[in-house]
């Protein structure tokens, strides 16, 4: 059974620093990330997408206003699975490089879960095969895999621990462009097929037209339009959208389909 995963930000802001001499990162947030639906978060370089995502998963300060899942308060409930977990854009960097890639799923397997834990193996081996990655590549070091396959075990270690809200920052953007569409491609299959709630964060418009159902536009830490993404990437209200279509590179280039994995 799937739990309801409404993702909400009300009122949230972000603050780095003191009052006086302190950075607002993200100021005044109300999103909604529907249950079972992805909503793209896009802005420039510094716009606070990124700060926003991580706001979620307890790793940025929120100053002010809430942020809950299906109404439970998510900054208070730090006991217990994390229900909304995080794949970051260096892959690399998310995995311990000392230990394989089997030792690295298996961590996140959920404790208290006996079963799974108790099946680790061929849990590890089935969350590698759902990602195309193949369960024969646990005994691998990250060092030996290529970005794609390393941002493949991320996902994976991700999916592990059972969450109800999946959040994607720039995972494309440290690939080489030949393995972006493919990756891209696997996170618009595996939404699809678990139902997966989830956040995606990009820079890249054409990426998020593919994977989204509903596109929110944030500029220097606000918010500046949300809605369905047929409507935000067709007609667009705000000038600062309108510009980013603009420099929106041809989707094919982008995400071409996904016949081999990197």
């Amino acid at each position: 059974m799937r739990f309801v995963a409404e993702l909400r930000f009300d009122r949230v802001n972000v603050r780095y620093g003191g009052r006086r001499t302190g950075h607002v990162a993200v100021r005044d947030i109300d999103l909604v990330v529907p249950d079972g639906a992805v909503v793209g978060l896009v802005g420039e370089s510094g716009s606070g997408k990124s700060t926003l995502a991580r706001a979620a998963v307890g790793l940025a300060p929120v100053t002010a206003g809430s942020i809950t899942l299906d109404g439970r308060d998510l900054l208070r409930s730090r006991r217990g699975p994390r229900p909304v977990q995080m794949v970051f854009q260096n892959p690399y960097s998310s995995l311990d490089p000392r230990m394989t890639v089997g030792e690295s799923v298996a961590e996140a397997l959920p404790r208290h879960d006996r079963r799974v834990r108790s099946s680790g193996t061929a849990e590890v081996a089935r969350l590698l095969d759902l990602v195309g990655l193949g369960g024969d590549r646990a005994g691998a070091l990250p060092g030996e895999l290529s970005g794609g396959q390393r941002q493949r075990v991320a996902l994976a270690r991700a999916l592990a621990a059972r969450p109800e809200v999946l959040v994607a920052d720039e995972i494309t953007s440290a690939l080489d462009v030949s393995v972006q569409g493919a990756v891209v491609n696997l996170v618009r299959e595996l939404q699809q097929e678990l139902g997966t709630t989830m956040l995606f964060i990009s820079h890249n418009l054409a990426v998020v037209r593919y994977v989204s159902d509903y596109v929110a536009v944030m500029r220097r830490g606000e918010l500046l339009e949300v809605g369905s993404a047929d409507v935000v990437l067709s007609t667009p209200e705000h000038p600062y959208t309108r510009e980013l279509l603009e420099s929106v590179p041809v989707l094919d280039a982008v995400v071409p389909s996904a016949e081999a994995h990197p």
